[in-house]
């Protein structure tokens, strides 16, 4: 599995008819991309264009490590800005000049200053490594989980509201949409601006990074609906969402008695 995920500046993508996406660009452990306003010449490899004028021509570079991600700055008196996509408010700087500053975050937009305010690009970290805890007691062996799901993010609560349904006793329940979950999600702190846009680009990543799907994960309407019934049966499947995570949802009493 590639370390990150990068998906430059340009349309979103909705989850249903996303026509134009930005291509993504993938790097493995190992793996550097350059980026800027535009390729320097004679260089080659991944490149990231950032097409803005006020953006330097090789303004920094991406650097793939074995599960975690850095960010070198070139700028002689710009900082770079990292935020948590995760955790509102979150986020840290680069400063100028700052070669291969590690990046904790599992889904990051990079922001540099641009005549429009500040444009950049977003950056998808799904590998985690794990201390292998079914060894003896004090060995320091590392593991790769092959489902590395973080609880407390965002993208967890859509895949638990999938997996609701089933959950709760009904057995070939179809997956919620879209805009029911981010229905159902609002009411969490953190939650209250979720967009069925939104819900939808949390179930492409887990479609894509974290729960990787056979066969084609498109984006087109007709396979919205598969695509969000195959991510439940898995996590059902190997007990990634169990009835305990229920509680990570609003609850539906409190919906009910205001009603």
């Amino acid at each position: 599995m590639e370390t990150i995920i990068v998906q430059p500046s340009g349309p979103s993508r909705p989850g249903a008819a996303g026509a134009g996406a930005p291509e993504l660009l993938l790097l493995g452990p190992g793996d550097v991309a350059e980026f800027g306003r535009d390729r320097p010449g004679g260089r080659t490899g991944p490149f990231v264009a950032l097409r803005d004028p006020g953006v330097s021509r090789r303004a920094g570079r991406l650097e793939a490590a074995r599960d975690y991600w850095r960010l070198s700055n070139f700028s002689a008196d710009t900082a770079y800005v990292v935020e948590n996509m995760e955790n509102g408010g979150e986020y840290l700087t680069v400063a100028p000049g700052r070669l291969g500053a590690p990046v904790p975050f599992e889904l990051s937009r990079v922001v540099l200053p641009a005549l429009d305010g500040g444009t950049g690009f977003t950056v998808f970290a799904p590998q985690h490594t794990y201390l292998d805890e079914r060894r003896t007691p004090g060995a320091t062996e590392q593991t790769a989980h092959p489902f590395a799901l973080d609880v407390t993010a965002k993208y967890f609560l859509v895949l638990v509201a999938l997996c609701e349904p089933r959950l709760r006793g009904v057995p070939d329940g179809a997956p919620p949409g879209a805009g029911d979950i981010a229905r159902r999600l609002r009411p969490l702190d953190g939650c209250g601006g979720l967009t069925r846009s939104a819900v939808n680009y949390h179930i492409d990543y887990l479609a894509r990074a974290k729960l990787p799907l056979d066969g084609d994960a498109g984006d087109g309407a007709g396979r919205t609906g598969a695509k969000r019934t195959r991510l439940a049966s898995l996590a059902l499947r190997y007990g990634l969402v169990r009835e305990e995570h229920l509680a990570l949802l609003p609850s539906r009493r409190r919906r009910g008695a205001g009603l």
